[in-house]
This record gives structure tokens, C-alpha cells and sequence, in this order.
């Protein structure tokens, strides 16, 4: 007897799937408050010596508060999740000039909002279109309808892409000259960041392009700059990865903007998440219907753009360390349907447990399934029954 995949495509977003992402959150209170800034913080102590500090002065000693809310309701049927941050870490930072300051970050989002492979948030069909939408800090200052966000903050978020589980503020991919901050095109200049990769910008908020071990497991005492640690200033995506060493396995890093739940390098099998996602590093990763952005090694490292996005088969212009092709997942595969919009072309991916077996799928208006597409699918179904 042949097997098909019963696939739902329908997220995992009820108050209780909200509470266990908003638990990995390091809160320093189980309430939304009026004004995060206004609340009592936890004291964050390190050595003053050579850093701008965005507290207080003593003897040579800086201290900050940090300040962190992460709280679920259910408003009408609908849930939602409101972050409210003053963006300081849990631990020290290596912000060696600039300004370094304390925010008043608050936005509410609907929970991992249910999305669909046939109704692309970014259809990108050229590598123009790719490279000026996910290579400019404004990618990601429109945040989808469906989402429901709502900035209840005063600190501006147009460049913002979420909040980390630490608290500190994740930005878009790209510098301020609109490319990649860490491997850029010939004649760019990478930025500098301390060893736990984040940095200020001109208005002082500290904040992440890339992942990180230090948001989930943030280090005791003081830091020091990327460029003086051999591993990270030979190669950051690299360093950013190994720095989940003791995480392989599906780990919550943050929230963003869009309401769906950003996480580390890897899938619960343990399996390191290089292909599968889409254009704006988000990827449908289970059967159920999630979608979710996950830290890769190659730009846009965590989110480029509010997807679900198409996968063409090329890359964007403002990286050198960007894929050439990105891959549907299997679980992607299983969700397109005939109704689909997505008017690119599609290099597409299906891994099974033993076997991953390369197609192309040309998608125009409304897909019409080829005989070797099913063929495909019903041969792959059948190894796995």
C-alpha cells in the first residue's frame, strides 16, 4: 500500500507553544510593564577599562541594568507575544567608542502566524530584485499584515529584525553601506564587533547581525574584541557556528519581528540546518507547518527578509559569501500546490531519511504537477513506508 504524506499546513502557535518560546527568554520580569525602562532590572558589573559604558561609572567599575519582558495572551483566538526590552546584555560587551545606550523597545506580534509556500511574502525573481531587497538595512521595516505587529516603543525598529533571547537587539545583514558586514564585495570594509559578534551603531543600540553561542549561554566577565580572537577574526560565520557547539540540537535565540521564532544552527535530529531555506533564511522544517528562521554560515545569517521568500537559482550581488542557489526542504515540497503564486523558478531539494534527491520545479502562476514530480514523491514516500 502506498503511503502519502498527511501534511497540515498549520503552524504550531496556541498560548501554550508561546509560553515555552517566551521561557527561553532571560526576563527580569513575568509582566508587561507600562515602560520597560521604568521597571527594576537585574545589575549587569564589568570592568570599565576601555569600553563606553551604558550605565554607571564607579572606581573604574560599569554597571547596567538589563531589562527584559517576554509575555503571551490570547487575544480574541489570537496569539500574541509582546517583547519589551531596554536592549542592554546579560554580560559584557567589548563597545571600545560610539555611544552605548539604553533603549525602550516594546512591540507586540501575533505567535508564529500560520504561512504558506503558495502565498510568498518575497518573490524575488532576479538577482536585482534579490540584492535590493535583502541587501539594504529597509528590508525589513514593512512587516507583513498578517503578522499584527504593533510598536508600542519608542526606540525606532525599521532596521531591527527582532529581539535575541538575551535581550540585545538582532538588525538586518547588512551595514550601513548596504552589504555584507563581515565578507563584503570587493572595495567594502567589514565592521568590527566584540567576540560575542554584536557592536553599536550611531544611535548606540547594541545589536546582532549574526548568531551567536553567547545569546543563549552569555559568558561571565569581561570580552574582548572579534579581531583579537584568532578563531573569530579568521572567519566569523565559522566561529558563529561552533559557538553552538553544546546546542546542536533545535534552540530558541529569538523572536522576530514578523512573530516567528528564530533559531540556532541546527534541527532537533541534530542535524546543522545548510540548505533548505529560502531567500530570507526562513524554512518550513516539520510536517506540521512551522516555519521559522534558523542561523546559517552564508548570508543573510539569521533574517534577511520577512518571509516565506522563493528560492531561485542564484544569489544576491552584496556578499561574498552568499549561496548560489538556495533548496525547498522536503516538508516545502510537500506543501506547494496547484493554487501557488510564486512566478520564479525553484531549485528544489526533498531529503529523506536515507536519500536526497535533486529537481527543478518551474513554477508560473498556477502549478501543474509533472508526472515526474509525482513519480518523485510517491517513490520517496514509499522508501519511507
Amino acid at each position: 500500500m502506498i503511503h502519502l504524506p498527511n501534511v497540515q499546513s498549520t503552524a504550531s502557535n496556541s498560548l501554550s507553544d508561546c509560553q515555552t518560546v517566551a521561557s527561553q527568554f532571560r526576563t527580569t520580569i513575568n509582566y508587561t510593564a507600562t515602560t520597560i525602562t521604568g521597571t527594576t532590572g537585574v545589575n549587569v558589573t564589568c570592568s570599565a577599562s576601555g569600553i563606553v559604558c551604558p550605565g554607571t561609572t564607579i572606581n573604574g567599575v560599569c554597571v547596567w541594568q538589563r531589562k527584559l519582558s517576554a509575555v503571551c495572551r490570547n487575544a480574541s483566538g489570537v496569539i500574541k507575544i509582546r517583547i519589551q526590552t531596554n536592549g542592554l546584555p546579560p554580560r559584557c560587551a567589548a563597545v571600545p567608542s560610539s555611544t552605548f545606550a539604553e533603549l525602550n523597545v516594546d512591540f507586540e506580534v501575533n505567535f508564529n502566524p500560520d504561512v504558506s509556500i503558495n502565498s510568498l511574502n518575497s518573490d524575488l525573481s532576479t538577482v536585482a530584485s534579490l540584492s535590493q531587497t535583502i541587501c539594504t538595512t529597509s528590508s525589513v521595516s514593512s512587516v507583513p499584515s498578517a503578522s499584527g505587529y504593533v510598536n508600542y516603543g519608542t526606540t525606532g525598529l525599521d532596521t531591527a529584525t527582532g529581539v535575541a533571547v538575551d535581550g540585545v537587539m538582532m538588525f538586518t545583514s547588512d551595514s550601513a553601506n548596504n552589504y555584507d558586514p563581515f565578507f563584503p564585495p570587493s572595495g567594502g570594509t567589514a565592521e568590527q564587533v566584540d567576540s560575542c559578534l554584536a557592536h553599536c551603531q550611531a544611535a548606540g543600540i547594541y545589536h546582532y547581525h549574526i548568531a551567536i553561542g553567547c545569546q543563549v549561554n552569555p559568558p561571565t566577565g569581561n570580552i574582548s574584541a572579534c579581531a583579537s580572537v584568532s578563531n573569530c577574526s579568521s572567519n566569523i560565520a565559522t566561529y558563529s557556528i561552533s559557538s553552538f557547539s553544546s546546542y546542536q540540537t533545535k534552540t530558541v535565540t529569538g523572536v522576530a519581528k514578523d512573530g516567528h521564532i528564530i533559531y540556532g544552527p541546527y534541527l532537533t535530529s541534530g542535524t546543522r540546518v545548510t540548505t533548505g531555506f529560502d531567500v530570507c533564511n526562513g524554512m518550513f522544517y516539520d510536517s506540521i507547518g512551522n516555519y521559522a528562521y534558523f542561523a546559517t554560515s552564508t548570508y543573510p545569517y539569521i533574517v534577511g527578509c520577512f518571509g516565506p521568500g522563493n528560492y531561485p537559482s542564484f544569489g544576491p550581488n552584496c556578499t561574498t559569501n552568499g549561496v548560489s542557489t538556495y533548496n525547498m526542504s522536503s516538508y516545502a515540497i510537500s506543501f506547494l500546490s496547484s493554487n501557488s503564486t510564486n512566478s520564479t523558478t525553484a531549485s528544489t531539494t526533498m531529503v529523506t531519511n536515507s536519500t536526497t534527491v535533486h529537481s527543478s520545479a518551474s513554477i508560473s502562476g498556477r502549478i501543474n504537477f509533472d508526472t515526474g514530480l509525482i513519480l518523485l514523491l510517491i517513490t520517496t514516500w514509499i522508501c519511507l513506508y
